[in-house]
C-alpha cells in the first residue's frame, strides 16, 4: 500500500480525528475490500447494494469512500463504464493501462512501462503535467475470443 494510503487509514492504519475519520476509513477499507473480493468492475450502486448489510446505506457515503480510494490509487476508476476495479499492481505509481473485456467484464491491469513505452516521459517531453493517466483499452479477452 502506498504512503498516501496508510496515512489515509486504507491500509488499516487509525487516523486521526475522532469517530468521523474512523467511519470514513473504515468505509474506505469496506469498498477496497469488496472491490478485490469482486475481482470485477462495480458501480457505485452496485457496491451500495453490495455493502447495505454492512451498514452502508447512502450513496453518498459510497462515493466519498470511492474518492478517497481513486485518490491513493488503491483503485481506479473506469471512465467509460463509470465502474471501479481494485488496483492490481503492489505499488501504483505511474500511469495505468487497463484492459478491459466487452465480454465478460474482466479487467487487467498493467503499468505502461510493462506494456512497453514510458508514458510518463512522453508526457514529460510533452511538457504536460497529467492530473491523472490511465489508458483504457476495449476489446474480448482469450477466454471470451475462445468460447
Amino acid at each position: 500500500m502506498t504512503r498516501a494510503a496508510n496515512k489515509s487509514g486504507v491500509a488499516g492504519h487509525e487516523p486521526s480525528g475522532g469517530d468521523a475519520a474512523a467511519r470514513k476509513a473504515s468505509h474506505a477499507e469496506r469498498v477496497l475490500a469488496l472491490l478485490k473480493a469482486c475481482g470485477t468492475p462495480r458501480t457505485a450502486y452496485q457496491i451500495l447494494d453490495d455493502l447495505r448489510d454492512d451498514g452502508i446505506n447512502a450513496p453518498t457515503t459510497v462515493y466519498r469512500a470511492l474518492d478517497r480510494l481513486v485518490a491513493t490509487k488503491a483503485v481506479h476508476r473506469i471512465e467509460t463504464t463509470n465502474a471501479y476495479v481494485a488496483c492490481r499492481r503492489e505499488s501504483c505509481r505511474g500511469p495505468s493501462v487497463l484492459a478491459v473485456c466487452d465480454g465478460c467484464g474482466a479487467v487487467t491491469e498493467q503499468s505502461s512501462e510493462e506494456m512497453g513505452f514510458d508514458l510518463g516521459a512522453l508526457l514529460r517531453r510533452a511538457d504536460f503535467d497529467p492530473a491523472t493517466a490511465t489508458i483504457e483499452i476495449r476489446g474480448r479477452c482469450g477466454a471470451c475470443r475462445a468460447g
